[in-house]
């Protein structure tokens, strides 16, 4: 299908204002007001680095201006970086990063593109996909020469984390010193139009504007996006740091993990990561404010609104629905992740890291030391403890992770109720 480059009702600087909501800088605004104007699709380039596939509501930040560019008619050109990760962005390193077998970048980019496409429209005249081992492979030692030539070492090695590992006496391999010369490159291979990155890759987008003035074409604009602290208002999302709502978590998962978010950050949160109206934004901000049932009550509209905006206003009227039976009205959920055991008894620990794979054992005794884990409604604490289980039995581990027990062929059964 064909789509009109820019609807009736939206003007360029109608659509730069929509973008500007979760913008924080914009360089060469007025050449994309300028190309807006042209009426033509933009090329707006979407480079990831095949290292890291598991997104989370910051990424989408980024995912839902391009997506606002797709419904104006606008081309995003999802950039695997499939050469570029053999050599690995130093960005935010203090050491190398270990370079990826080819299976784990295929796997990577699977990966990538179905959390992509939850938020990106997938018509191929809004989404390509492109690799950058299609000019690299070609380019050759010349070419590659020919391109580092247009760069000065003095301007590379005067970017921050270069000059603070030499401070603290870190090798810099060299691949890693031309790295944002090869990521400035894509943008002239793709003639790239615009670019929305995090404030981490300003530096080497720039070197694409540098790079595409040189081979005479017109330098991209580039948007930095908003980033907000984590849910426990730390530093940004991050797995690492359990602060982060995912990307492809379940709308019950989300929607609780917002219901951890400080009350603080309820303005900051729905202006960023909700599409609601800027006076609403400004409502739940005041409610979040006052504390308390007010509070609590904000927290639930941005909560669903998040939701409805990922996974449909249905899932996000359900997930409000049972996140207040469970933990309001302090009783089950409704639906349950089945647990499969093949044996009816096992220690506390056992069991919580059988149910909770993703958990180290010593995350997992934190859990149970810290009163997170039930059986039947009985809390367990000691990872020691024997347990006897039986079919249907209901376990939580954590605040959200419930399962209901299924025993296949067991050995022997327990009788009754754990003790």
């Amino acid at each position: 299908m064909t789509i009109a480059p820019t609807p009736p009702h939206s003007s360029p600087e109608e659509i730069l204002a929509e973008l500007e909501r979760t913008t924080d800088q914009i360089i060469g605004r007025e050449d994309l007001l300028t190309r807006l104007r042209e009426g033509r699709p933009l090329r707006v380039k979407f480079g990831v680095d095949l290292t890291a596939p598991d997104l989370h509501l910051g990424h989408a930040v980024n995912l839902w201006m391009m997506r606002t560019l797709q419904d104006h008619g606008h081309t995003v050109i999802f950039l695997l970086g499939d050469t570029t990760s053999r050599i690995g962005d130093p960005t935010g390193r203090s050491a190398s990063r270990p370079v990826l077998t080819e299976q784990q970048l295929l796997d990577n980019a699977t990966s990538f593109l179905d959390q992509v496409t939850r938020v990106l429209r997938s018509e191929p005249e809004l989404l390509q996909i492109r690799r950058n081992s299609e000019w690299f492979d070609e380019m050759g030692v010349a070419g590659l020469l020919s391109e580092l030539s247009l760069i000065t070492h003095a301007h590379l090695i005067s970017r921050d984390m270069f000059r603070s590992r030499i401070t603290a006496g870190t090798e810099i391999a060299m691949h890693e010193l031309i790295y944002p010369v090869l990521q400035g490159f894509d943008s002239v291979a793709l003639e790239s139009d615009l670019t929305i990155v995090g404030t981490d890759q300003l530096f080497n987008e720039s070197r694409g504007r540098e790079l595409q003035v040189k081979h005479g074409q017109a330098p991209q604009t580039i948007i930095t996006s908003t980033v907000t602290p984590g849910l426990d208002g730390g530093p940004k999302q991050s797995k690492s740091l359990n602060n982060y709502v995912g990307l492809c978590a379940a709308p019950e998962e989300k929607f609780g993990r917002l219901m951890t978010l400080q009350d603080e950050l309820v303005g900051t949160w729905a202006r960023v990561y909700s599409d609601l109206p800027f006076e609403r934004v400004e409502e739940l901000g005041r409610r979040a404010g006052s504390g308390g049932a007010a509070a609590r009550d904000a927290k639930l509209d941005l909560a669903e609104a998040i939701v409805a905006r990922h996974d449909g206003a249905p899932a996000a009227s359900r997930s409000r629905e049972e996140f207040l039976r469970v933990f309001s009205a302090r009783e089950q959920p409704r639906e349950m992740a089945p647990l499969a055991l093949s044996r009816t008894t096992m220690t506390a620990l056992d069991l919580v890291t059988t149910a909770r794979p993703e958990l180290s054992r010593s995350e997992a005794r934190r859990l149970l030391a810290g009163g997170g884990v039930e059986l039947e409604g009985r809390r367990f604490s000691d990872p020691e403890e024997l347990l006897t289980l039986s079919s249907s039995w209901v376990l939580r581990a954590g605040r959200r992770r419930w399962f209901r027990l299924e025993i296949a062929e067991p050995s022997e059964r327990g009788g009754g109720a754990p003790a």
